[in-house]
């Protein structure tokens, strides 16, 4: 008798909490618009953040909900935004093709180290202690932390700089938030002209750290028929709303830092 009425009272317990499970599912609970899924399953699942949201899952509810663009899946691209629209039953939108760029050219053969790092082999570390370890401060430190966050493996080191594969990049993004020396950023594929340095030093330290470094000397920005390009902080950028890709900046560009 003495261990019955403990289990009758366990048992009450569990009755109870179930009745009071059941009765909170129905209470609260929120329907959900099966196109999310729908729309989340047709997606990469890479999560990125490149369409602005924090997943995929968040983009497909952002979708339904709050009507967002159908197009900004970069890695999904006209795939992923054709299937959106069937899901939808709306006309599909245009996915501009889009590439990471690394703003630097400077390899071994055009500068040099200032010392050698032996502690944890991480951009991120050598540019929180030292700065970084190259003579150019604001140049690619080469040890692969965009790299190692490229889920599609576009990204390698070569002579101590990072290249882009531009078939194997999908523009995702993650590749920018990492690099310590914000080098790297996305533009429409479409516009091919870049300015490999972010170099912000004058002419005379830049070419001293750096014979593939931007000088600042403006004659790219005095010869562009568009107006597309803009020295400021000592180095040239590229305004690819006005860039037709002419070619002139490259040709004038006295140390070819313009490709």
């Amino acid at each position: 008798m003495i261990y019955i009425i403990p289990a009758v009272i366990l048992g009450a317990c569990g009755i109870l909490a179930g009745i009071l499970l059941t009765v909170a599912s129905k209470v609260f609970y929120v329907e959900v618009d099966e196109r999310i899924e729908k729309i989340s399953e047709s997606l990469p699942q890479a999560n990125c953040g490149a369409c602005g949201f924090a997943g995929c899952a968040d983009y497909a509810d952002a979708v339904v909900n709050n009507n967002a663009p159908t197009n900004l899946c970069r890695p999904g691209g006209t795939n992923a935004a054709t299937k959106i629209a069937e899901i939808l039953g709306t006309s599909v939108s245009d996915v501009i093709p889009m590439i990471a760029v690394v703003h630097c050219n400077g390899d071994c053969n055009s500068t040099k180290p200032q010392f050698d790092f032996d502690g944890v082999q991480s951009c991120k570390a050598v540019k929180r202690f030292y700065g970084g370890n190259g003579m150019c401060k604001y140049g690619c430190i080469g040890l692969g932390d965009c790299a190692s966050v490229c889920e599609y493996d576009a990204i390698e080191i070569d002579n101590k700089l990072a290249k882009i594969n531009s078939v194997k990049c999908q523009a995702c993004g993650q590749c920018v938030g990492v690099c310590p020396n914000y080098l790297i950023s996305i533009r429409p594929k479409s516009k091919n002209t870049d300015v490999l340095c972010s170099s912000s030093a004058n002419g005379k330290a830049t070419k001293l750290a750096c014979s593939n470094g931007c000088i600042g000397c403006k004659i790219c920005e005095k010869k562009c028929p568009n107006d597309a390009i803009k020295v400021e902080n000592n180095h040239a950028s590229v305004d690819y709303e006005k860039c037709t890709g002419c070619g002139v900046c490259k040709s004038v560009c006295p140390v070819k830092a313009i490709h």
